[in-house]
């Protein structure tokens, strides 16, 4: 844990990395990375780097037991073992890994529109290649244009955003040094249009005094980064008519 000394906040009102308390990293995003998966997206969200792939509606594995009404929703998270400063190797069974992947998995179960896909399963793979905070809520992010470039139908972006709260400060979209100091971490996912959430997980204790607003200012941040991700399907939308076009223009 990082020493309560350091200066999360100057009196200038500047973070370390040079950010105000409410502004997000800087978030590029592509969607149709790989064309061998059905679905996937790169988000780079600072130095949080994360990609997601989806792969369905197709067979329930055998694992699973199929549902008659609706589909199943599977999620695999792993952290590559380059991803961070200290080496890891990949473990199958590490319980941070599944809680993460069920918190996404939980996040989108309220989103697809699973009763369209009875009797299937819907696979959502995401790997981190660099990690520097908001891991959780840059994946649900990354999963969220990996759906929709696989076409599957949902009822809404399902955007997910990070607050810390450090001296009574709250800090939106954290870096690992933040997420670090040990206050308390929330990381809130909501349906960009309603802004109904659909997950919130917090880590460590925070004042009812405070709850509040560090909930305002991560909902307020799913705003934001609604626009980017819409952005990202635009750009993507307009990429596909474009090649069908040409398609259309080659068989002529």
């Amino acid at each position: 844990m990082l020493s309560r000394k350091l200066e999360f906040v100057s009196p200038e009102g500047l973070r370390i990395d040079g950010r105000r308390p409410n502004e997000l990293r800087r978030i590029q995003a592509r969607v149709g990375v790989f064309m061998q998966a059905d679905g996937s997206a790169y988000i780079e969200q600072g130095n949080t780097k994360i990609l997601a792939t989806v792969y369905g509606p197709h067979e329930v594995s055998r694992k699973n037991k199929p549902l008659h009404d609706r589909a199943i929703i599977n999620c695999e998270y792993r952290v590559a073992s380059f991803a961070t400063a200290e080496r890891k190797k990949p473990v199958r069974t590490d319980k941070r890994a599944l809680d993460l992947a069920a918190a996404v998995r939980g996040a989108f179960e309220g989103a697809v529109m699973t009763q369209l896909y009875p009797r299937s399963q819907i696979d959502i793979f995401l790997q981190v290649l660099q990690s520097d905070g908001g891991n959780r809520a840059v994946c649900i992010n990354a999963a969220t244009l990996a759906l929709m470039d696989a076409g599957i139908a949902m009822k809404d972006f399902v955007c997910a955003c990070s607050v810390g709260c450090i001296d009574d400060t709250p800090l939106l979209d954290i870096n690992y040094i933040e997420d670090s100091a040990g206050g308390p971490d929330l990381t809130v996912a909501v349906l960009a249009r309603s802004r109904k959430t659909v997950l919130v997980e917090m880590d460590s204790r925070l004042h009812i005094d405070r709850f509040d607003d560090v909930l305002r200012l991560a909902i307020d941040g799913c705003q934001a980064i609604h626009s980017i991700l819409d952005s990202a399907m635009v750009e993507r939308t307009k990429a596909l008519l474009a090649g069908a076009a040409s398609g259309a223009d080659a068989d002529l």
